[in-house]
């Protein structure tokens, strides 16, 4: 049982409108929402901060980040969802799904760009900064756009990541888990 309990239909209109918007039509509103939806306030700045639209890095980046950021932080609700979710639609294979959670930056599985994403959520996961090798890869693959989008959305995804792991949120049933070690 989560420390707060979730919300339960109906929501306010504001709240039902964008859960609606949010999830796909008949997937129950998961639980890291619903939760969210008992202090409207948090609810709102935390859609309006979501980075799940089209933005200056591709799906496939984009989720590499996010699976890598929530893995690292031992948030398997999030990575669970973000799995089941996006993983096919980014072209993830099972080496690459178990990748984001377990081994190096550098593994064989990715490309060069995408190990360089790798190392930018370890360096700011494990050191709070971003060493200089991997600032001066970013600056071969990426534009600052997409630099400044990727730190965002480790940051986005730490604070996902705290919610759900302080909220002590029950796993969704059909959300991935962390591969065995």
């Amino acid at each position: 049982m989560p420390r707060i309990a979730p919300a339960e239909a109906p929501y306010p209109p504001k709240i039902a409108a964008e859960l609606a918007r949010i999830m796909p039509q008949g997937v129950e509103p998961l639980v890291l929402f619903r939760t969210l939806a008992r202090n409207p306030r948090v609810f709102e700045k935390m859609f309006a901060g979501g980075l799940l639209d089209k933005g200056a890095l591709g799906l496939r980046q984009r989720e590499i980040v996010i699976d890598r950021t929530t893995a690292r932080l031992g948030c398997e609700y999030e990575w669970g969802v973000h799995i089941a979710f996006f993983a096919a639609k980014a072209g993830f294979g099972p080496a690459q799904v178990s990748a984001t959670v377990a081994g190096p930056a550098d593994a064989a599985c990715w490309t060069e760009d995408e190990q360089t994403l790798l190392a930018l959520v370890d360096d700011l996961v494990d050191r709070r900064t971003v060493g200089e090798v991997t600032w001066a890869a970013l600056g071969r693959y990426f534009d600052e756009a997409q630099i400044l989008e990727a730190i965002a959305l480790i940051g986005y995804y730490h604070t996902i990541s705290f919610l759900c792991r302080g909220l002590e949120l029950p796993l969704e049933s059909y959300g991935a888990r962390f591969p065995a070690a």
